[in-house]
């Protein structure tokens, strides 16, 4: 196996995947650099959130691989689609995962949701869970919402609990499924500044899957279109915005008409009204 450059934390390699005959990610080759923060972007049903399923280990691609760099940072890597059981379940103890809307177990309070991993990944004593849900808490500013249940919260703040409980373990690499869904503007802001801030304070390397295209666009280090099952577009947030590709174009400005059609594909009109009728 050819070794991941070690600037590199997760190496996608000519990878194929889809459901029956719908391919969603068609022979597409990506590097996740480490410490940086990448965006993977596009329109609905791109394979943004599959990408983020595969390198956790969910789904199999059909073919190609995904690489995860060796703990030790050295040029070993593990292909992630190939891992089972312990092995498996280390990799990911690497990772942490934002879910869309949060996810957050609804009864348990603030605090539990996020002792919640540490109670089930590692052996620490209650004191020390004590001192890292808070510190955990302290980071993304809700430490004193420790005892609140997450129907006494607002989106945004159980946005920000769930990152806390995402980093709960110190992992290498976090995952965003649209961070900033359904967030008012001051809530959108607060989580883009704790992503930028935590990947940079806590030495992480972050993936972030998002239609938001100012605040994506701010703290991102690398852009990743997604389309048609292919990489339209890949660099810094400038150059993708001022991409010539006509689909590029169409997502960055919002228009509702270009390669990416209004229409879904379907038979003729005058077929489907004025044919026979079953």
């Amino acid at each position: 196996m050819k070794p991941i450059p070690n600037d590199a934390l997760v190496e996608i390699r000519n990878l194929t995947f889809g459901y029956g005959e719908r391919v969603i990610l068609d022979d597409v080759s990506l590097r996740i650099p480490r410490g940086k923060v990448t965006a993977l972007m596009g329109a609905s049903g791109g394979g943004k959130t599959t990408v983020l399923r595969l390198i956790g280990g969910q789904w199999k691609a059909q073919k190609g691989q995904v690489l995860l760099q060796g703990p030790t940072g050295d040029d070993s890597a593990q292909d992630v689609g190939a891992l089972q059981g312990r092995d498996l379940h280390l990799a990911r103890r690497r990772m942490g995962m934002l879910f869309q809307f949060g996810a957050l177990f609804t009864d348990l309070s603030v605090f539990e949701n996020v002792a919640f991993p540490l109670r089930e990944h590692t052996d620490l004593s209650e004191d020390l869970i004590r001192d890292v849900v808070l510190l955990k808490l302290n980071a993304v500013g809700l430490r004193g919402a420790r005892d609140m249940m997450p129907s006494e919260i607002s989106g945004g703040m159980a946005r920000r609990v769930a990152l806390a409980r995402a980093i709960a373990l110190d992992p290498e690499l976090v995952m965003y499924d649209e961070p900033f869904s359904g967030l008012d503007p001051i809530s959108l802001g607060t989580a883009a500044r704790l992503i930028r801030q935590l990947n940079d304070v806590m030495g992480l390397t972050s993936i972030v899957v998002s239609h938001d295209l100012d605040e994506t666009f701010q703290i991102a280090d690398q852009v990743v279109v997604l389309a048609n099952g292919k990489i339209a577009a890949q660099g810094t947030p400038d150059e993708v915005r001022h991409s010539t590709d006509p689909l590029v174009h169409q997502f960055v400005s919002g228009q509702s008409d270009g390669p990416v059609r209004f229409h879904y594909p379907a038979p003729p009109v005058d077929q489907d009204f004025c044919g026979a009728r079953p």
